[in-house]
């Protein structure tokens, strides 16, 4: 029986009270020891963070030869045992097991052990840290808490679209190129294939909508993603995403998803696992209409300026005006896309910190995947596209679908513009136009960051902590190649 089981089956046994009819084995790891005496010893042993406490009386336990008395004193903080006994409620009310058999040591720990509740020095999830993840989540119980609503969190997602009809499926990891987001894509060869070169995918967008185009209407796969860009509290080069698929499906309804299941999720993660929602989030209701603030009148709200025309060639030296009049540092890249991204980093998703927003109708230079319309009063080109955001950090990302593969082919040619690259380089994804070709039905396409949503979720505050053994730093730890390799 596992401690839990133990302390579900015998929580009627009273004070001083032995169940000597009923014997019971439990097997878990030692947390702690204490040596009463020379015939009496405490034995504290965890199994999924429920610890059951095994008195060892050496006058009463049957030695079959064993130099009992040495044995016990040799078990050590981390060792892995089995003990046999029989139910046994101390006077002061703690539950523990008369061990009537010599314990048995089923896997030692070799090196110092100290369980905790929090988190032990030395363990941050960064190149910094001096302990490997799996001494980490063995030693905090905390940690393991994180991770346990990481999992739980996972497995309510899938619940949420198992409930709705949706399909789970997979789609390819490494391919012959990396579409469907603008990032820079690890890059590799096969031994079977060495005069190809190989990518891992950035999303798994563009292999989803191809799925929906042969024929799966309501589909959702949950997976990892890789980005070869920078690392910091919010960003990690492998991370976790779900996107899900749906035909006939509008942005409208998109959102009222997204917040059903966020409101779900929240119920999953109070119910099952002890946690506490990201700071100024713990008292949301969550249950009611999140804020949306439209991009261009949101922007032109909290700047008290307004927006130039952005099919505009001066577009870009009216909002670098814009800048220098409210002194704000300009990005590294001053392309369009760029300069609007960081004025919604400075304006708009600052206002998630109290409550989740979702930003909806960015220009169409923003989202070369969605459909786009035209605004009739601004005469903007606008997308049909809302993201989400909760706590200062992009949570989600929705959009009513790009369904021309000649709208398609424009936007694909107008990114690779705006990243800078001469005319008469630009390359698109032709296989995904190709298949375009055959008919995507009007499709609503929706994409979460599994990592982000947990630190929302679980209130941390790097993403290394809610990952199982850190960020990339600290899982490529000692992999520095010397300068003299070539």
């Amino acid at each position: 029986m596992d401690c839990w089981n133990i302390e579900t089956a015998f929580s009627h046994v009273k004070p001083e009270e032995t169940i000597n009819e009923t014997t019971i084995e439990l097997r878990g790891r030692i947390s702690s020891k204490r040596l009463l005496s020379k015939k009496l010893l405490f034995i504290d042993i965890l199994d999924d963070d429920v610890g059951i406490q095994a008195v060892c009386d050496t006058r009463k336990i049957h030695n079959h030869g064993v130099n009992l008395q040495e044995f016990l004193e040799a078990l050590r903080p981390g060792d892995i045992v089995s003990v046999t006994g029989h139910p046994h409620r101390t006077a002061r009310g703690e539950l523990s097991i008369k061990v009537g058999e010599p314990p048995k040591l089923l896997a030692p720990c070799l090196h110092p052990y100290a369980w905790s509740e929090a988190r032990p020095s030395g363990s941050d999830s960064d190149d910094t840290s001096s302990l490997n993840g799996e001494v980490v989540n063995l030693w905090s119980a905390s940690h393991r808490n994180t991770l346990k609503t990481r999992f739980e969190i996972i497995k309510g997602i899938k619940k949420f679209f198992d409930n709705r009809d949706y399909l789970e499926v997979s789609t390819p990891i490494l391919a012959k190129s990396a579409g469907g987001a603008v990032a820079r894509a690890f890059e590799t060869k096969a031994t079977e294939f060495e005069n190809r070169q190989l990518s891992l995918r950035i999303a798994p967008e563009l292999w989803l909508k191809r799925l929906v185009i042969g024929g799966f209407h309501r589909i959702y796969e949950i997976g990892p993603s890789f980005r070869n860009e920078g690392l910091d509290k919010t960003h990690n080069p492998e991370f976790y995403s779900c996107e899900f698929y749906q035909t006939f499906t509008t942005l409208t309804k998109l959102m009222d998803l997204t917040m059903e299941l966020i409101t779900s999720l929240v119920d999953v993660v109070r119910s099952s696992v002890e946690s506490h929602l990201h700071s100024g989030q713990d008292s949301t209701d969550f249950s009611a209409s999140f804020k949306t603030i439209e991009f261009i009148p949101g922007l032109e709200s909290a700047m008290n300026m307004l927006m130039p025309p952005l099919h505009d060639p001066s577009a870009v030296s009216k909002i670098l005006e814009i800048f220098n009049q409210k002194r704000l540092a300009l990005p590294d890249n001053t392309s369009l896309p760029h300069l609007l991204d960081k004025l919604s980093s400075i304006y708009l998703e600052p206002q998630s910190l109290k409550s989740p927003i979702f930003v909806t109708h960015h220009p169409e230079c923003l989202s070369p995947l969605s459909k786009s319309f035209e605004d009739p009063q601004s005469k903007q080109m606008l997308s049909a596209r809302a993201e989400l955001f909760m706590a200062g950090m992009e949570i989600a990302n929705m959009y009513e679908e790009e369904n021309s593969p000649f709208e398609q082919r424009r936007k694909f040619e107008m990114q690779a513009r705006f990243a800078g690259v001469p005319e008469g380089n630009i390359k698109v994804d032709e296989d995904y136009l190709r298949a375009m070709e055959w008919g995507l039905p009007p499709t609503g396409g929706w994409g979460c960051g599994l990592d982000r949503l947990t630190m929302f979720l679980t209130g941390k505050d790097k993403i290394g902590d809610v990952l199982p053994f850190g960020n990339l730093r600290a899982v490529t730890r000692g992999a520095e190649i010397s300068k003299e390799e070539p």
